[in-house]
C-alpha cells in the first residue's frame, strides 16, 4: 500500500535535500506541513522531517538571523527575537518616509471624491496616477471600494489608517476644499461637459493648467 505513494513522491526530480528545503522555505508565505514540504522537493517525509529539524539546528548554533521553526502545524522562516528590533526599524522607515506631493494631492483627491476610480483621479489631477496609486495602496492609506456600475472600473477610497494618521475619527472631520482648491468646482463642470455629447460645435475652452 505505501509504494504507490513513494513513487509519487520521488517523481519529482531529485536536487540535494536540504537546499530544495531552504528555496521552497524562502518563497512560502504561510507555514508548510512536512507532507507539502515532501511533496515539493521530491522526498520521503522521514528524511524531510529530520532535515528541517537539523537545518532548524544548524542555524540555531551558527547565531542566523532566522530561525526555522515548527508553528502551527507547519515549518516556515522567522526572524530571530534579539535582531526584531533591527527589521521593526527597516519596516517602520519605509512606512514613515514622506509621501511626494504627487502622492498628497492624488490622496488629497480620493479623500474628497471618494469613491473614485483611477481615471477620475488621472482626469482631475491632468496626470496619469496609476504609479502613486500603488504607492498609496501599499502604504495602507487607500483601498479598493468596489466597481463602477457604468464603467465597471475598480473604485477606491480611504482607510481608517488614513484617517489615523491625519488624526481625525471620520471624513466629516476633513475641512472644506473650496477655500484650498478653488477651482475644484469648475474642473469638475468642465469634467462633466466634456464627458456629455456635444450636439454643435463647442466654444473655445479656457486653457486649465495642471501642476
Amino acid at each position: 500500500m505505501t509504494e504507490p505513494e513513494t513513487e509519487e513522491t520521488l517523481a519529482v526530480p531529485l536536487a540535494d535535500l536540504r537546499p530544495s528545503l531552504e528555496a521552497v522555505l524562502m518563497v512560502a508565505d504561510q507555514p508548510l506541513d512536512v507532507a507539502t514540504l515532501a511533496t515539493a522537493v521530491g522526498y520521503p517525509t522521514d528524511e524531510v522531517q529530520a532535515a528541517l529539524e537539523a537545518l532548524a539546528a544548524e542555524y540555531s548554533e551558527q547565531g542566523r538571523g532566522f530561525d526555522l521553526r515548527n508553528v502551527a502545524g507547519g515549518w516556515r522562516f522567522y526572524t530571530r527575537e534579539e535582531y526584531a528590533v533591527v527589521v521593526e526599524g527597516f519596516v517602520l522607515e519605509g512606512q514613515q518616509s514622506r509621501l511626494t506631493q504627487a502622492a498628497l494631492e492624488t490622496l488629497a483627491v480620493v479623500a474628497y471624491k471618494q469613491p473614485v476610480s483611477r481615471a477620475r483621479v488621472s482626469a482631475i489631477r491632468g496626470v496619469n496616477v496609476d504609479g502613486v496609486m500603488r504607492t498609496l495602496l501599499s502604504r495602507g492609506l487607500v483601498e479598493e471600494a468596489g466597481q463602477d456600475h457604468e464603467t465597471g472600473a475598480n473604485l477606491y477610497r480611504t482607510t481608517g489608517y488614513f484617517l489615523e494618521r491625519i488624526g481625525v475619527t471620520s471624513l466629516d472631520e476633513l475641512p472644506e476644499l473650496a477655500p484650498y482648491l478653488p477651482g475644484m468646482d469648475e474642473l469638475e463642470d468642465e469634467l462633466s461637459e466634456m464627458a456629455a455629447p456635444a450636439p454643435g460645435p463647442a466654444a473655445p475652452a479656457e486653457e486649465e493648467t495642471h501642476e
